[in-house]
């Protein structure tokens, strides 16, 4: 749509919820989608859908919630009529009963969030009501149903093809840096001065996903450190009075915090193609970064210590322990334990190292008593690692960390 196009839109748009306002005022939420759903016409649809998503932002959690019970009991699938659509289609497959099958087979609510998503700001506005709709699913389990439409949904209007990638600089805007500050979720910013010896240094980087439809709200990012080597604590990677070094210098790319930002994006990945992307960009940058590894922590070994029965009195008995953690410990259906370990080994990483006393934080002694974990991202392995770990959960880690985990079993032999 051009300018223009738009402009006119948005014009019409505003006189036509000025005549409506008053009879819409007088109808609910629930009647209104109704409506949406029978609206013709672009532009009473577009005004229709923005009132609906001002009422709902205003709504309290009761009302809210009431809002999504009418979604699942009254804009679902009629399973009858979608029986009848696919034996009409078994019957005599054509153009038309496959498209009255289609039709038949998506619940309403997905195509009320389509056109509730059509007015200037939705997608923020319709991720932010998923936010509220993961809170009420945990009491109201029902509501599951009306989550997998918003995910089906979100995983299309999110995917790959969309995002763009954009470096955060000390010179970003401050309205986008305030953002970074509040969505770090692995080692707290405390401070702009702290915010700056991320960034600022030669040897810092940092890389955000943005979607166009959100262009002031980063979805993921990645914060980067460039050394000689591979580190082993987070204290040495933000210490205060640590050597800067020039960008050529570094052969090491560490990726030591990934934070998603929108919780309305639950479950839509976005890390993997990140650090892919971050991967290819740094590597044309400088040809010079021969290693690329993260410094991550272990948010399950203390919880698995204490189910398990296990403890370690020492540095060198906690090292081995997370290495056989990592290797070892199993959910029911045979995937790692540990949800970090899940994500990056998904993603084709190798376990290089384990770390004791790497991260002597309050949250990182209370979640893995300071040990940390370095996954590898071996550029040729990487297909290679991905494929035996999706299809048999084999995981590729160092002879170090093997016969860590070995020595552990030994030891608690």
């Amino acid at each position: 749509m051009s300018v223009l196009a738009d402009l006119l839109s948005t014009v019409f748009d505003r006189r036509y919820k000025r005549a409506e306002s008053g009879a819409w005022e007088r109808r609910s939420i629930e009647a209104l989608s109704s409506d949406l759903l029978g609206s013709k016409g672009e532009v009473s649809g577009a005004a229709l859908a923005r009132q609906i998503l001002d009422r709902y932002g205003a709504m309290e959690d009761d009302e809210k919630l009431a809002f999504f019970e009418y979604l699942f009991s009254r804009m679902g699938i009629d399973p009858e009529q979608v029986r009848e659509t696919l034996s009409a289609y078994e019957q005599q497959p054509s153009k038309q009963t496959y498209r009255a099958f289609m039709a038949a087979s998506e619940p309403q609510r997905q195509e009320l969030a389509r056109r509730l998503n059509q007015v200037p700001g939705a997608t923020a506005q319709l991720v932010a009501m998923r936010r509220d709709l993961l809170r009420f699913t945990k009491d109201h389990p029902e509501l599951a149903a009306v989550d997998l439409d918003f995910r089906h949904l979100f995983a299309s209007w999110f995917n790959r093809g969309f995002l763009v990638l954009r470096p955060v600089s000390w010179e970003t805007p401050a309205h986008l840096l305030e953002k970074i500050i509040a969505y770090e979720a692995v080692h707290a910013i405390e401070s702009w001065d702290d915010l700056r010896a991320r960034l600022r240094p030669s040897d810092r980087r940092c890389f955000a996903f943005f979607h166009p439809s959100m262009p002031n709200e980063p979805l993921i990012f990645v914060e980067v450190a460039l050394t000689k080597g591979i580190p082993g604590s987070i204290q040495s990677v933000l210490a205060e009075e640590r050597d800067v070094i020039a960008a050529d210098q570094a052969d090491t790319a560490v990726f030591y915090s990934i934070s998603n930002c929108q919780s309305g994006l639950a479950g839509i990945s976005f890390g993997n193609s990140l650090i892919k992307q971050v991967v290819a960009d740094l590597s044309r940058e400088m040809p010079g970064l021969k290693t690329f590894v993260t410094l991550s922590p272990i948010p399950g070994l203390k919880r698995w210590m204490a189910e398990t029965g296990q403890q370690a009195d020492n540095d060198t008995a906690l090292q081995k322990l997370a290495a056989h953690y990592l290797l070892n410990a199993k959910r029911p259906d045979g995937s790692p334990y540990d949800p970090v370990a899940r994500f990056h080994l998904g993603n084709g990483a190798q376990i290089k190292a384990v770390h004791a006393g790497a991260d002597l934080s309050e949250n990182g002694m209370a979640q893995s008593g300071g040990a940390m974990v370095n996954y590898l991202y071996d550029l040729p392995k990487i297909s290679q690692n991905h494929e035996q770990f999706a299809d048999a959960q084999k995981i590729a880690a160092s002879t170090e960390v093997r016969n860590l985990s070995k020595s552990a079993v030994k030891s608690d032999a």
